[in-house]
C-alpha cells in the first residue's frame, strides 16, 4: 500500500470517528436514542470538549509534528477569547447584527487573526531557541500575555470602540474591565459550530502534515542539520507550524469565551497550557487521532468521577498515571502488535479465499 493511500485511509478514519461522535451526540440531545438520556452536566461539556480537541490538535502540530515544546498555548487561547468577545459585542452594537451564527463565525475568525499576530510576534525571537530554553520562553510569553490582558480596558459607546491601558476611565459601557475580565458576554457558541471548528482544524492540520511543507517540518524535527544541508528554510517552516497552531488555538479560545457569561484572564494560566499538553502526551505525541480521544475522555472524566466527591481529582490523577504507565508498557505494546498482526493475517487470508 502506498504512503498516500495509507494517509488517506487514516485521515478518513479520523474524520469518520469525529462525525460519528457528533451524530451520536445530536441523536442523544434530541432524545432519539432509547434508554439513553444525556445529563445536564454532560450537555454543558460538549462545547468545552470541542474547544479542547482543537487546542490539543493544534498544540500537537507544534509539539508532535514540529518537535518544539511550547508551554504558552493558553496565551493564544486567551488572545482569541477576548478578541472574539470584543468583536461579537462590537458587531451587535455597531451593526445591530442579530444573526448569531454569522457573529460567531466572524468572532472566531477575529480570534484566530489576533492569535496569529501574537504567534508571529512571539515566534520571531522564540523559534531561534531549542529544547528546554524554548519551553521556558514560551511559558514566560504566555504569562506576559495574561498580565497584559489584565491591564487592558475596552468600552463601547454608540458603536465606537475605545481602549485604554491601565486606565478604566473610558466613555460608554465597559466590555472588558482589566482583571475583572469580560462580564455579561452573549453566549452564542453552539455545539454545531464547535463540531465545524473541529473539522476545520483537522482539515488544516492533516493537509499540512501530508503536504510538502509538512514533510519539511518533520524533516527539521528529525534531523535539523540534514534539513538545512539540502536547502530547507528552517525558520520559515517552524514559523509556519507555530503560527498555524496559534491561529487554531485563538479560534478555540473565541469559541470558549463566547460560551460562558464571565471570562477573566485568570482562566488562561500556566496550568491550562499544561492540561492541553497532557492531552497531547497521553494521546501520543504526533498522533492526531490520539489527541482527539484523550481530550474528549479527560474533559468528561472529572464529571464522571463526581460521585467520588472530594476525592475525584485524586482518582483523576491516579487514572492519568495508570493510563500513562499502560501506554508506555513494552509488554502491552507487544500484545497489541500481536493482536493487530493476527487481524491483518485473517483479513489477508479472507481476501485470498474470496479471490480463489
Amino acid at each position: 500500500m502506498s504512503r498516500s493511500k495509507k494517509n488517506f485511509i487514516n485521515n478518513l478514519i479520523t474524520y469518520g470517528i469525529v462525525i460519528a461522535a457528533f451524530l451520536i451526540c445530536q441523536l442523544a440531545l434530541s432524545g432519539s436514542i432509547d434508554g439513553f438520556k444525556m445529563s445536564r452536566s454532560l450537555k454543558g461539556q460538549l462545547i468545552p470538549i470541542c474547544v479542547y480537541i482543537v487546542m490539543a490538535v493544534s498544540l500537537n502540530l507544534t509539539v508532535g509534528i514540529s518537535g518544539e515544546l511550547s508551554l504558552g498555548h493558553a496565551g493564544f487561547m486567551s488572545v482569541g477569547a477576548f478578541s472574539g468577545i470584543i468583536m461579537s459585542t462590537w458587531l451587535a452594537s455597531r451593526f445591530q447584527m442579530e444573526n448569531e451564527a454569522v457573529r460567531l463565525i466572524l468572532s472566531l475568525i477575529t480570534g484566530g487573526i489576533f492569535a496569529g499576530i501574537a504567534g508571529v510576534l512571539i515566534g520571531i525571537p522564540v523559534l531561534r531557541l531549542r529544547g528546554d530554553y524554548l519551553a521556558i520562553v514560551t511559558l514566560a510569553f504566555g504569562e506576559i500575555i495574561r498580565n497584559v490582558l489584565n491591564c487592558l480596558y475596552f468600552s463601547i459607546d454608540e458603536g465606537r470602540l475605545y481602549m485604554n491601558f491601565n486606565n478604566p476611565n473610558l466613555p460608554g459601557r465597559i466590555i472588558y474591565n482589566g482583571p475583572a475580565g469580560a462580564t455579561g458576554v452573549d453566549k452564542i457558541s453552539t455545539f454545531v459550530m464547535g463540531f465545524a471548528l473541529v473539522l476545520f482544524t483537522l482539515f488544516v492540520v492533516l493537509n499540512l502534515i501530508n503536504s510538502r511543507s509538512g514533510r519539511a517540518i518533520m524533516a527539521i524535527r528529525d534531523a535539523r542539520v540534514a534539513a538545512e544541508s539540502v536547502g530547507i528554510n528552517v525558520t520559515k517552516y517552524k514559523m509556519m507550524a507555530f503560527v498555524t497552531s496559534a491561529v487554531l488555538g485563538g479560534m478555540a479560545g473565541a469559541l470558549y469565551g463566547l460560551n460562558i457569561s464571565s471570562v477573566t484572564a485568570a482562566k488562561f494560566k500556566f496550568d491550562t497550557s499544561i492540561l492541553v499538553l497532557v492531552f497531547v502526551v497521553l494521546g501520543g505525541i504526533g498522533n492526531i487521532r490520539g489527541s482527539i480521544i484523550a481530550a474528549t475522555l479527560l474533559t468528561i472524566l472529572p464529571e464522571m468521577l463526581r460521585a467520588f466527591s472530594d476525592y475525584r481529582m485524586l482518582v483523576y490523577a491516579v487514572v492519568l498515571i495508570a493510563v500513562m504507565l499502560a501506554t508506555n508498557s513494552p509488554f502491552l505494546a507487544s500484545r497489541l502488535n500481536a493482536v493487530k498482526a493476527r487481524f491483518a493475517r485473517k483479513a489477508k487470508n479472507g481476501k485470498e479465499g474470496n479471490a480463489a
